[in-house]
């Protein structure tokens, strides 16, 4: 199996923290955002991945570095390709071609998921949905009496289907949507100026392709700060048995509620954390509360309340009760 991520948008949605940091990279629950979807992709396989292609923009040997490292801790050879222009999903795919042979997965980097199914490869394609309340709001797919995939709606109208795509798709043949990516590109075949995926999978069902749904059992997106904080919310709640604190590391009156992570070399005084909290390594916390909060590596928060917020690293903050947003780097007092 192999796995192509695309990941070169700027992430404006969740700026300050992208200012700093590609948002495929930013911490939920311990671990960047990336690392858990190539996990949960892994479980759901059912097999190795053995080469993982990341397309981003040009975010230095740093990132490049984590990437790498990330896919090595699965087993597989990363590889870093770029897209240099904003030409689309089908044109970040083709980008990675060199990762388009055989079985392919392909998962945007701002989706978490949940499921208990296994990736069944006797169909065509598998394209990741999950049941939502406003279908409007995203591209949706309708199913014949045999629950195959018979039409791709970019946000309709009027109610066709609930199941969403929630940016997740098995291709049995790399080589095949190789073939349908590029002949998009050699057509100039654009949607709003840019080379849509939905296009060629249009294309490919015409042709006689089919392809099925896979149910997720929750969908968790990381889009914007108040997302990202649920998502790390529910991964703390669905995965309890990862996260084992010590308490007895944290003494002058602190309290933790669980579930919650906290990262090395955590110094907490005086406190009350949790529940649905994440607190990065080499942070202090002294004599604050803090509920369904991020708080990244480095940084200082003191003698305040804190929900539903998410700080990044080396920040500064000592104040009296708040909900922030704060990019690295900063202070708030």
């Amino acid at each position: 199996m192999r796995l192509i991520i695309p990941m070169a948008g700027m992430g404006k949605r969740m700026r300050p923290h992208t200012l700093t940091i590609p948002k495929p990279l930013l911490p939920v629950a311990g671990k960047p955002i990336v690392h858990w979807l190539i996990e949960d992709i892994s479980a759901v396989c059912g097999e190795p991945i053995e080469e993982i292609g990341f397309v981003t923009g040009d975010f230095g040997k740093e990132t490049e570095d984590t990437l790498l490292a990330i896919a090595e801790s699965v087993g597989a050879k990363g590889h870093i390709f770029y897209q240099d222009e904003p030409l689309g999903t089908a044109h970040a795919i083709l980008c990675a071609r060199q990762v388009l042979k055989g079985d392919v997965i392909v998962a945007f980097a701002d989706t978490l998921f949940r499921a208990h199914f296994h990736l069944e490869k006797n169909h065509d394609g598998v394209i990741w949905v999950h049941q939502v309340a406003n279908p409007s709001s995203f591209g949706v797919v309708k199913l014949n009496e045999d629950k195959v995939i018979t039409d791709f709606i970019e946000k309709p109208t009027e109610f066709v289907s609930d199941l969403a795509i929630i940016g997740i798709y098995y291709f049995k043949s790399g080589e095949t949507l190789e073939k349908e990516l590029q002949y998009l590109i050699d057509n100039n075949i654009r949607e709003k100026g840019e080379y849509q995926l939905t296009n060629a999978l249009e294309n490919m069902k015409n042709k006689g392709m089919n392809f099925v749904p896979g149910a997720v059992d929750e969908w968790w997106d990381c889009g914007n700060k108040d997302a990202t904080v649920n998502t790390n919310s529910r991964l703390l709640d669905t995965r309890k048995e990862l996260f084992h604190i010590d308490t007895t590391r944290y003494n002058g009156g602190t309290k933790i509620i669980e579930p919650c992570f906290i990262g090395e070399n955590v110094k907490i005084s005086g406190s009350t954390i949790g529940p649905f909290v994440s607190i990065g390594d080499n942070s202090v916390i002294e004599n604050a509360t803090i509920s369904n909060t991020i708080i990244q590596n480095n940084s200082s928060v003191s003698n305040i309340t804190l929900q539903n917020s998410m700080i990044g690293n080396h920040v500064v903050l000592n104040g009296s009760s708040h909900e922030l947003s704060i990019g690295d780097y900063s202070s708030w007092s």
